[in-house]
C-alpha cells in the first residue's frame, strides 16, 4: 500500500511549557516504533475523540497530569515507513499533578536552542524550529519617529533583549531603504535578535541578511520559496494567502489586520473570531496577529490560535496607539 492510499493516523501532542520557558520531551518506550527517540508527549485519537480530548487523556495516562490550559498551535504531517501521521500540537501551559513517566519513559525539560537530547523523532523536528520564534515581532516606524529617534530606540531595545525587527518602510525609495538597513546593521545586538528585510529579496542577499518578509502580492506570484533565506515569512489576509504560505513551505505568517489600526483606517478589520477561524485550518507554520496589536493583546492572540503578535507603533513609544 502506498503512502497516498494509507490511512492517516491522527495524533495529539502537547508542548508542555514550564515557568522558566522550558519545554518537555519524552523518550519513546521499548517496543514502540522508533524506541528511544525523543518526542513531545501524546498519542493517537480514539474513535470519535477530539484532538484536545485525546491530548488530555494521553497526558494523564502517560504522565499522570490533568491538563488545565491547552491552546491549539500547529499541525504537522509526516510519512513514516510504518504509518502516515497528522499530529495536532497544543501548547500546554497549566496542569495539575506531578509529572512522571508512567510508561517507563524518560522525561527531560529542554531549552529552546540548547537541546541536549537525541535522537529526535523526525516529525517533531520542524516543531523545535518553530519554538525558536519569539512571540512578538516589532515593525519599524521611521515614518513617524524619524530616523535618529528610531535608531536610538532600536539600539535601546537590542541592548536589553533579542528582539526580532521587521524593517518595513514602504514610503522610502530603494536607495534610502538600503541605507536604513545598513544603519540598522551597525547597531550592536549583544543578546542576539534578528533583522528581517521587507520585500527586497535581492537586497537581503546583497547585505547577507537571512530573513525576508514578503508582501501578500509577492506571495501570490511565487512558485517556490526564495532560496538562500533561513527565515521566510509573508503577510496574509485570506485563506488563499495562508494556503500559498503552506504550499511554499514558508516559516511563519502575519495575518490581519485583526483590529482597527491607524495604518488601515478605512478598511474593516478581520476581528478575533475570523482570525481564530483561519488559524484553525491546521497549518504547519505559526501565525502572528497584526493590526492594532500591542504587548497586552498577546494573550488574546494566543487564545485564538496565534503564535504571537506583530507590533508597529506600540513597539516604539509607550502609550502610542498601535
Amino acid at each position: 500500500m502506498t503512502s497516498q492510499t494509507r490511512k492517516v493516523t491522527h495524533v495529539a501532542a502537547g508542548i508542555l511549557i514550564n515557568a522558566d520557558g522550558q519545554f518537555l520531551l519524552g523518550s519513546r518506550p521499548a517496543g514502540k516504533p522508533y524506541a528511544g527517540y525523543w518526542e513531545f508527549p501524546g498519542g493517537k485519537l480514539e474513535q470519535g475523540e477530539s484532538a484536545q480530548d485525546a491530548l488530555c487523556r494521553e497526558l494523564n495516562e502517560e504522565m499522570g497530569i490533568q491538563v488545565k490550559q491547552a491552546t491549539p498551535w500547529l499541525t504537522q504531517r509526516f510519512n513514516y515507513p510504518h504509518a502516515d501521521v497528522e499530529i495536532h500540537f497544543f501548547k500546554v501551559t497549566a496542569w495539575d499533578g506531578d509529572i512522571h513517566g508512567q510508561e517507563g519513559q524518560a522525561l527531560s525539560w529542554q531549552t529552546v536552542g540548547r537541546l541536549n537530547t537525541s535522537p529526535i523523532l523526525p516529525a517533531n523536528g520542524p516543531i523545535l524550529r518553530s519554538l525558536a520564534l519569539p512571540t512578538q515581532i516589532s515593525i519599524s516606524n521611521v515614518a513617524e519617529l524619524g530616523l535618529d529617534n528610531f535608531l536610538k530606540q532600536l539600539s535601546e531595545k537590542w541592548a536589553n533583549e533579542a528582539a526580532w525587527v521587521l524593517i518595513r518602510e514602504p514610503q522610502l525609495p530603494a536607495n534610502e531603504y538600503a541605507h536604513l538597513v545598513q544603519s540598522v546593521q551597525k547597531i550592536a545586538r549583544p543578546h542576539g535578535g534578528k533583522i528581517i528585510i521587507h520585500r527586497d529579496i535581492e537586497l537581503a542577499r546583497q547585505l547577507l541578511i537571512d530573513s525576508i518578509h514578503l508582501t501578500s502580492n509577492q506571495l501570490a506570484t511565487l512558485s517556490e520559496r526564495p532560496s538562500g533565506m533561513d527565515w521566510v515569512s509573508a503577510s496574509t489576509h485570506h485563506l488563499a494567502d495562508l494556503q500559498q504560505v503552506d504550499r511554499l513551505g514558508l516559516d511563519f505568517a502575519f495575518l490581519g489586520h485583526v483590529n482597527s489600526s491607524q495604518s488601515h483606517p478605512t478598511e474593516t478589520p478581520l476581528g478575533w473570531n475570523a482570525f481564530a477561524a483561519l488559524c484553525q485550518h491546521g497549518w504547519r507554520f505559526p501565525i502572528f496577529a497584526i493590526g492594532g496589536q500591542n504587548q497586552t493583546t498577546l494573550s488574546t492572540a494566543q487564545q485564538h490560535g496565534g503564535h504571537g503578535v506583530a507590533i508597529l507603533r506600540a513597539a516604539w513609544q509607550a502609550g502610542l496607539a498601535a
